[in-house]
């Protein structure tokens, strides 16, 4: 291709509401199916046979309670409740594709790296090197309380916290089994090799881990790792761990000031090479005029409270007593700092007032709203990807499934036609398929380089 890529993950919840608060009203959107097995595989066979990199599943371990001071307002508009398990779920649809990636969002702050390491290395096995963990920290007060916590950590030590976190991980996918460990020699009757098993003696602030890992390695050892912070502390820690960005942003000017910052932070780190995938919603049809009926369609059902209660909880602050026309302006608080940022500090030549904000997310979230057809939206996207830097879209959704079954229908050709999207999967792992360098992290990569002796 003489252009580069554009690279499309399905932006999803194990939940009826998403990032659309009210949609689930619209008569045809099926989301309400969200917790029948069926539901989750057409969504997969569909994106696998429009080629798109991975199924992104986004997951939180509380209900939104900020708006209004309780959970009240998310449990009557259905925001992001209720909400299943990702990880049970990828691993029956790992079954039924073979080239479909899943990156699966996960906090580190409410379980021990030690079963969490089990657990992936199990789906990295059964799915054939197909995981990819969106490493989070939460943002959520009522999550860490029901986790047995008074209140979650303040928000730079909660990196803190990820920094050991990783680590252990590492020790355990990287380096606690040497790669010929696993023996098999029946003449022998030796399955392991235990001088090829090494206890990782992890001893620190927040976890000790003695032990070896209890899994052999997977075709990854470790998953493809995704991570969304944008706050000065989330930046640092991309820097060191992620292989691919996910960001949202309301315009282009604060999604290319985004790509500047990580691009810098990583070539700081001494890295480079990372994939930025940006939030969008596509709304493509047979034609331009299609499309904009589909889409002025879908405003009849946007929920303003619902869409508050949303950006309530991303930002930590309750805007039920803010008045419609006040502008947002940026608070360092202990919740997640990336939503307020995009509408605060991102761009400085724009303000946002509060109803703007609800307005502009309460379809799709965060990011662009792209409205007309293959051409139209392809023409779009492209100024979009070479005017900011970024690699590729993270494809949120208002109906499930039409708004994905469209972007395969009309869009993918378009864009395979014009040489910007790949006409066939490359065989092997996710990362494999990402980067095409191989199954394993880089050797440069933090996780590498570190020893246990």
């Amino acid at each position: 291709m003489s252009h580069p890529p554009i690279r499309f993950n399905a932006f999803s919840m194990n939940s009826p509401v998403h990032q659309s608060p009210g949609l689930w009203r619209h008569p045809r959107n099926r989301c309400r199916q969200f917790n029948q097995f069926s539901y989750w595989l057409e969504l997969a066979q569909l994106l696998e046979n429009g080629r798109f990199d991975a199924l992104f599943l986004a997951d939180t371990m509380g209900f939104s309670d900020v708006y209004r001071g309780s959970i009240d307002s998310a449990l009557s508009h259905g925001v992001q409740a209720p909400i299943h398990d990702p990880l049970v779920l990828v691993a029956a649809l790992a079954a039924h594709t073979r080239h479909l990636g899943f990156g699966l969002t996960f906090s580190l702050s409410y379980e021990h790296p030690y079963p969490f390491a089990r657990r992936i290395s199990t789906l990295d096995h059964l799915s054939g090197g197909r995981i990819a963990w969106n490493i989070v920290t939460g943002y959520l007060n009522s999550a860490a309380q029901n986790n047995g916590l008074p209140r979650q950590l303040p928000h730079d030590e909660r990196y803190d916290q990820a920094d050991e976190y990783l680590e252990v991980l590492y020790k355990l996918w990287e380096h606690s089994w040497e790669d010929s460990a696993v023996l098999n020699d029946t003449e022998r009757g030796v399955f392991i090799d235990p001088a090829k098993v090494h206890p990782i003696h992890h001893a620190g602030t927040y976890y000790q881990v003695p032990g070896v890992h209890i899994c052999e390695p997977s075709p990854q050892r470790t998953p493809v790792l995704f991570q969304a912070g944008a706050s000065a502390r989330g930046q640092r820690f991309a820097a060191e761990h992620a292989e691919c960005l996910f960001i949202s942003a309301p315009t282009q000017a604060a999604l290319a000031s985004y790509v500047r910052v990580l691009r810098s932070a990583a070539q700081n780190a001494g890295r480079s090479g990372q994939l930025i995938y940006a939030q969008a919603l596509i709304i493509v049809d047979a034609s331009d005029e299609a499309a904009q009926a589909r889409y002025n369609d879908y405003r009849r059902y946007v929920d303003v409270p619902g869409t508050l209660t949303l950006l309530s909880g991303w930002t930590g602050i309750d805007f039920s007593g803010y008045a419609p026309d006040a502008v947002i302006r940026y608070l360092e608080n202990d919740a997640g700092r990336t939503a307020l940022g995009a509408f605060t500090l991102a761009d400085p030549e724009r303000e946002w007032t509060v109803a703007e904000a609800a307005e502009f997310i309460s379809l799709g979230g965060r990011g662009p709203v792209l409205v007309g057809s293959a051409t139209t939206v392809a023409d779009a996207l492209e100024q979009w990807l070479d005017s900011t830097g970024i690699d590729g879209f993270n494809l949120t959704y208002a109906v499930a499934h039409d708004d994905l079954r469209a972007v395969v229908e009309y869009l993918v050709p378009e864009l395979q036609r014009r040489g910007r999207y790949p006409l066939e999967y490359a065989d092997g792992t996710l990362r494999h398929k990402l980067f095409g360098q191989g199954d394993r992290l880089p050797a440069e990569h933090r996780a590498r380089r570190i020893n246990l002796r």
